[in-house]
């Protein structure tokens, strides 16, 4: 399975959330109201419902906004998203699956087919990268929940299926259908978790340079501007040294 990429997943990631909280809120209002349509308006019935609220908790969300998305499903002024998948390659051939959710098509699929050429990458069919990743749940606490022993013990008793651990953390995996089961399970001994997400994980992953590097950066930072885009995933790292030239 391919290790926890600590730069790309997480230094990134925090530096995005400060810089596009608000965007964040959008995409996580949106996740919340599609949930909620589709499903119960209840989390408690609601498995995607309630990794929604989850999520949107875990970033500190209002609990005044979260109630809104979630009784805007019920109005009949709702938009109609459908999800969609996108798949292609960056520079330096590194596989990228970017997930949306969008009420236009075509202006989406315009968006997206752009970022990628003007990064150096190319869009390409579905299906495309996608079998070089595994769909799981992912279940992430911080690194002060216990040592490595100790949450592998938890995970293994609660029905995971592996984990990852490193001075940021723990990530702990499950086949997709577990993840609430696993999660409810894990909160019992490990207390509420940081994140619950279903993922596409990378089987392996590869080190780019830094040149390959800004070019990846720059196709992340425009996809994650788009409001349709919900997540980007890919399946390289970097080094050390890669990363603080990067700043």
């Amino acid at each position: 399975m391919a290790g926890h990429s600590k730069w790309a997943n997480i230094q990134h990631r925090k530096g995005k959330q400060d810089k596009l909280r608000s965007k964040m809120f959008s995409k996580l209002s949106k996740e919340l109201t599609v949930a909620a349509k589709m499903g119960d308006p209840d989390p408690d019935k609601n498995p995607r419902l309630r990794l929604a609220v989850k999520a949107a908790k875990a970033v500190s969300m209002p609990k005044d906004v979260i109630d809104r998305a979630i009784k805007k499903s019920m109005g009949g002024d709702a938009a109609d998203y459908t999800e969609i998948r996108y798949e292609g390659y960056g520079a330096g051939g590194i596989a990228v699956i970017v997930e949306a959710m969008t009420d236009n098509l075509n202006r989406t699929a315009s968006n997206v087919r752009s970022y990628f050429t003007k990064a150096g990458g190319n869009l390409g069919q579905t299906g495309s990268v996608s079998h070089s990743f595994d769909r799981v749940g992912e279940i992430s606490y911080p690194a002060s929940v216990g040592d490595a022993d100790t949450v592998m013990m938890a995970a293994l008793e609660a029905g995971a299926d592996d984990v990852e651990s490193d001075e940021e953390g723990h990530w702990i995996y499950c086949a997709v259908e577990n993840l609430s089961e696993v999660s409810d399970a894990l909160e019992k001994t490990l207390g509420e978790s940081t994140e619950s997400k279903l993922i596409f994980r990378p089987q392996s992953r590869t080190e780019v340079d830094l040149d390959t590097a800004q070019k990846l950066m720059k196709l992340i930072d425009m996809l994650e501007e788009d409001d349709d885009v919900q997540t980007v995933t890919h399946n390289f790292d970097m080094s050390d040294e890669v990363a603080a030239q990067l700043g």
